[in-house]
């Protein structure tokens, strides 16, 4: 299987993608901040600012463009949980063909808006990515008609090994770290650095919900999830293909997991540092540049931001996460006695310090209370751990008593 892809496939997928108006070369950007936290050099890989805000579209074209060079396809059916579903959308318009594209009923709204943007008729089916892809190859029905895989397919592999190539050409570096769904991409982008720079690792990195590859290494065998859990949805496919593992197997040095709580903290990090807003699966690599798994000191690194298509409302559930692990965001209860003035005793004690109260409530019915106690709930936003300590210890310095937690 590790033969079915080439550096020669690869190559010629770039003639194919020859064309800004479908694929650009995407910008590398220096991070001083991500340097100083790894003692490395960090290059970010911009593929986030793809036209369809993912790399998907390398490999959807170039799968498309030769279905048209052969003839006889007048429809092409694919399933995703968002990003190859816009990639296959953006390449099926541009070559002339229809698209049906089949997402879990749980895609998020701005990747099923974008898909249909893009000229598709989409079809939710399902909970998840399994379950859109049991559906899709059912649509598959005539000659007419063919399933473009989201990974398991060499030109779907040639054409996203597209971005190995140019990665190669944007800086010479010691380490490439690659998010990992169903392998499509690593595995382009490792066969093409195996070709042009073989001493470069290649790291690759799957969300912990969602994480396949290390048991399928270990048992030698595509594994499959029942079902997964991550906020990194552009990267749970929830199993790989035996293309991918061979190739995987082949070309790639080192697989890293990584929380869903490191992702979400290297989404504000990107934010915050880089300026960049990435979706989970864009930031995965690097979660696992700042994972304690993976030692870059004094290398030269190329993380890939592999995908910006970040709904909304995974944005605030991912940004509330990171804020309430930094403790920017609190929960403090406070045992009071239940008479007047005693909120307002509290809120001067925090308010004094400029941290602001979000909310507050009294919560009476506590076994343990005495007769005449209540707690005071505040839900308090500060600037980090050090000043949400100076607001306890003073609380606690008023005599009451008081503990907090992550809200």
């Amino acid at each position: 299987m590790s033969e079915s892809v080439t550096f020669a496939d690869i190559e010629a997928a770039r003639e194919r993608l020859d064309d800004e108006s479908v694929v650009k070369r995407t910008p590398v950007e220096r991070s001083t901040s991500l340097g100083e936290l790894t003692d490395s050099e960090v290059h970010l890989k911009m593929e986030h600012l793809q036209w369809t805000g993912s790399f998907k579209t390398r490999g959807a074209y170039n799968k498309i463009a030769q279905l048209v060079e052969d003839g006889g396809t007048d429809r092409v059916v694919a399933a995703s949980a968002g990003n190859h579903a816009q990639g296959v959308a953006l390449a099926a318009t541009t070559l002339g063909i229809d698209a049906t594209i089949v997402m879990p009923k749980a895609a998020p709204q701005a990747k099923v808006d974008a898909t249909r943007g893009y000229g598709a008729r989409v079809e939710l089916v399902g909970q998840d990515f399994q379950a859109a892809m049991d559906h899709a190859q059912g649509l598959v029905d005539d000659e007419a008609t063919a399933f473009v895989h989201a990974y398991d397919d060499p030109a779907i592999v040639a054409g996203q090994g597209t971005l190995g190539i140019e990665m190669y050409e944007d800086c010479n570096v010691d380490t490439v770290i690659v998010p990992i769904g169903g392998g499509g991409l690593i595995s382009g982008i490792a066969t093409a650095m195996n070709k042009l720079s073989p001493g470069t690792r290649v790291v690759g990195v799957q969300a912990e919900g969602a994480a396949t590859v290390p048991d399928s290494l270990d048992k030698g065998i595509p594994v499959t999830l029942d079902s997964v859990n991550t906020i990194a949805d552009g990267i749970a496919t929830g199993g790989i293909s035996e293309l991918t593992l061979s190739l995987i197997e082949e070309h790639v040095d080192e697989i890293v997991t990584v929380t869903d709580g490191e992702i979400a903290r290297a989404v504000l990090l990107l934010m915050e540092r880089a300026k960049q807003v990435v979706e989970g699966a864009g930031a995965a690599s690097v979660a696992a540049l700042l994972s304690e798994d993976l030692d870059v000191e004094g290398e030269t690194v190329f993380a890939l931001l592999c995908g910006g298509n970040l709904d909304m409302t995974m944005l605030r559930t991912v940004l509330i996460h990171a804020l309430t692990d930094r403790e920017q965001i609190l929960r403090l209860r406070v045992r009071i006695t239940d008479r007047p003035g005693e909120m307002n005793t509290i809120s001067s004690i925090i308010g004094g310090h400029g941290a602001n109260i979000r909310s507050v409530r009294h919560d009476r019915s506590v076994p343990e209370l005495d007769v005449g106690e209540a707690y005071l709930v505040f839900e308090i936003e500060t600037s980090g751990t050090g000043h949400a300590r100076t607001v306890i210890r003073s609380i606690r310095d008023r005599g009451y008593e008081v503990s907090h937690e992550n809200a």
